[in-house]
């Protein structure tokens, strides 16, 4: 240590860059694994990012009544294919706050529609936290109150209106809470059943081994879209739509489990003949215990990481149902649902608005495919 003239102490000691790095190198050696995935997975920005808005989307499914100004199946009879309506703030370049302009509809005699005109001499103030339809928090809590709604004598079409004077904004967030919530069951059934047979199947090998590998290799090779259209048309129209809805959601997870037991055949095939698994069975543990506490956790990330990118095809699946007729039904709202009702091109040529269903579909894939990208790399910390 050198003293200076102003009395502080200063490091005179050569700087030694190797040991640093070796410094830093034991503190991420002795750093637990999750945050090493945490470190590495906050430098993926899109999956970062991705990540937040899944989180922000799935945190919104409960209040989805909540944030939508209309009930998913309330009809405004005289507003049929209205379309979408803009929210402003400045009324002849004052601020007076949101408001919107009463829409009114007109006939035009050439094109025999009907053509919806504001009135843009009447600013009519939208109002917050007021009375509604009835909808239930989280599916439990029955409530009338809404966090906007269009002021009386006007209407709120933030994304246009479809055949029924339905508002496809508030239909859109009710459709969110099933369409991202089958991807959610399915892949349970998914996993339960693929690390099931996987695991059976990798760690016994034998006679096991080889009738799990033909049951998977029959329905790999069975084509997966005609597969899902007989099931689903066996399901009963009489069936509620919460029932259709689960047995679609288990449909999609059976038919996606032989992909993960192999995969996890694979892996335990090749990890069951490590020292730590020989040396837990020689001290007596039993399988079960050998597959939960010695194999699965050295590939539970990987697990996970995969499931994030299934899902997106489990929500797509549902929407391919749904749009053909052969998943959910109404009065249920799904995206694939909201779909079925835009299958006529010439009635999307003239009321575009009514395809906006599919733009929540991409995004939740995109972010999803992102997300899921974004954990896969960060999974293996210490590598560059």
């Amino acid at each position: 240590m050198t003293q200076l003239p102003d009395g502080r102490y200063v490091d005179d000691a050569p700087y030694d860059a190797q040991a640093s790095i070796q410094q830093l190198e034991r503190r991420d050696l002795d750093a637990p694994n999750w945050l090493l995935i945490w470190r590495k997975f906050r430098q993926h920005k899109l999956g970062l990012y991705s990540g937040i808005f899944l989180l922000l989307s799935y945190l919104m499914l409960p209040f989805a009544g909540f944030i939508a100004p209309y009930t998913p199946n309330e009809r405004l009879s005289e507003h049929l294919y209205a379309p979408p309506q803009g929210v402003n703030f400045f009324h002849d370049g004052a601020f007076i706050g949101p408001f919107v302009y009463p829409i009114v509809a007109e006939a035009d005699m050439e094109t025999f529609q009907w053509k919806f005109v504001a009135d843009e001499s009447r600013p009519m103030p939208l109002k917050f936290f007021c009375e509604g339809g009835t909808h239930h928090l989280a599916g439990l809590i029955a409530s009338d109150t809404h966090l906007f709604c269009a002021p009386p004598g006007a209407t709120l079409f933030l994304w246009g209106a479809d055949r029924l004077g339905r508002d496809v904004f508030s239909r859109i967030l009710y459709g969110a809470q099933l369409s991202l919530t089958v991807g959610l069951i399915g892949i349970t059934v998914s996993f339960v059943l693929g690390i099931s047979f996987g695991s059976i199947a990798g760690y016994f090998g034998g006679r096991i081994d080889w009738m799990i590998n033909r049951v998977i290799e029959i329905l790999r090779s069975l084509p997966e879209l005609p597969l899902w259209l007989a099931l689903s048309a066996a399901v009963p129209s009489n069936w509620g739509p919460v029932s259709v809805f689960f047995i679609i959601s288990v449909i999609l997870g059976i038919l996606d489990w032989p992909g993960l037991a192999r995969s996890v055949r694979a892996k335990f095939l090749s990890l069951r003949e490590e020292e730590y698994v020989r040396a837990a069975e020689m001290m007596g543990a039993s399988s079960s215990r050998v597959i939960r506490k010695h194999l699965l956790p050295n590939f539970m990330s990987h697990l996970i990481a995969s499931a994030t990118l299934s899902i997106p095809a489990m929500i797509l699946g549902e929407t391919a149902l749904s749009f053909l007729g052969l998943g959910l039904r109404a009065p249920a709202v799904s995206w694939g649902v909201m779909l079925n009702d835009a299958q006529n091109l010439a009635s999307i040529e003239i009321y575009p608005w009514t395809a906006i269903p599919m733009l929540p579909i991409i995004v939740i894939v995109l972010t999803f495919n992102f997300f899921g990208d974004g954990l896969r790399d960060s999974l293996d910390p210490y590598e560059s």
